[in-house]
Order: structure tokens, then sequence, then C-alpha cells
């Protein structure tokens, strides 16, 4: 079994080292909270539930490792790497891929499979962020020549993500509109706790 890194999001002080047994799945699972990530060649299921947030699942198929992020806006106010916080893209895609080149990943063999960036914020309808998220991504693992296989970005629904790591193999469940309001909630309550703070193959749908 190969070592595991811990996602560590400095800036939010929270670590995706805490985790339960899924029985449906017969998995031992970890959950990514929003500016987490983990990257880890163990035999388990990484999980999370996301709005107009993004997860981008990166895995290589030769050193059989891989990993996940959860982030809510492309970049920092500044259009920087936003510090030492995984809660925008630009830090959680370049902390992920260098984690999982410290389990022997090379560049040249990862793909990525891509979710997230529904439209559930009321009332935003230009430019709104969940857009905003999705295209980074791609537009980010693009330039850094990193195959995306799968995706299923945009829309209107709220999402559930299950990734396995080691053998790259990703599950999405797309949630009812309705529960988009707990979920923006909780992604509301999120930001406004973090932002108080200094900043530092295919998809199987079922």
């Amino acid at each position: 079994m190969k070592p595991s890194a811990r996602g560590l999001d400095q800036a939010a002080g929270r670590n995706t080292s805490d985790g339960y047994y899924d029985s449906r799945f017969l998995a031992q699972a970890i959950k990514i909270l929003p500016g987490e990530f983990r990257a880890t060649g163990e035999d388990l299921m990484l999980v999370t539930v996301l709005g107009s947030c993004v997860a981008a699942c990166v895995h290589d198929p030769v050193a059989l490792v891989g990993g996940m992020n959860h982030f809510m806006l492309p970049e920092g106010p500044d259009g920087s790497l936003g510090g030492d916080s995984a809660r925008y893209g630009s830090y959680a895609m370049e902390v992920l891929i260098n984690e999982l080149f410290k389990l022997g990943a090379r560049r040249e063999r990862l793909e990525a499979k891509v979710a997230g960036g529904g439209a559930v914020l009321p009332g935003m309808t230009f430019n709104p962020v969940g857009d905003r998220n999705g295209r980074f991504a791609i537009d980010y693992l693009r330039a850094e020549g990193i195959r995306v296989v799968a995706q299923d970005l945009f829309d209107v629904f709220p999402r559930r993500v299950h990734f396995f790591p080691a053998s790259g193999r990703m599950l999405v469940k797309r949630l009812p509109a309705v529960e988009s309001n707990e979920l923006v909630r909780r992604e509301e309550q999120y930001r406004r706790r973090v932002d108080r703070r200094p900043a530092e193959s295919s998809i199987e749908l079922f």
C-alpha cells in the first residue's frame, strides 16, 4: 500500500484525515470539504458534494495514485494563486498535482475528471461563479498538459462525487435541484468564514 498525503488547507486549518466506512460501496471513505484536497495511493474512496464549486479528480494509471480537490473560486481576489488556501482553484490545482508527483506520478501520465460548477446560486445569471470555476479547471488542466478524460460540469444540478484514487474510477450523482438551497447555504457559510481570514476514462452517473 502506498503512503498517503493528507490534504491541508492552512488558511482554514482543516485536513482530510478523518473518515468513515461506507457500507454501500464497501469502502473506507474520506469526505473532502470546500477548501480541502487529498492525494493518495490507498484503496479508499474520496467523497464530496458540489454546488457551484468544482472538484478535479486526477489519476496516474501507472503509479496507481490519485487525488481530489474541492475549490470555491478560480483565484484570489487580486488574480493571484490565493495564498496557501485550497479554496482557490489556482492553488488547489497546483498543490494537488505537486502532491501526486511526491507519490510517484508523472505529468505525462496524468488523467483528470472534473465535476461541479452548477448554477445553483440564486440570481447569478451573468458570469456565474460555477461557470467560472468549471472553465478555469478545464483551461488549467489543458495548459498543464493534463488530459481531461471526462467531465460533468455546469447545468443547474448539485452533485455528489465518489472517486477511487487508486483506480481512477469516478461516480457522479446529480442531486435534485430542490436540494440546492441547503448546499448553497453551506457554501455561503463556509465562504464567509474563510473570507474573514487572511488568504495565505468516463464518469459514471448513478
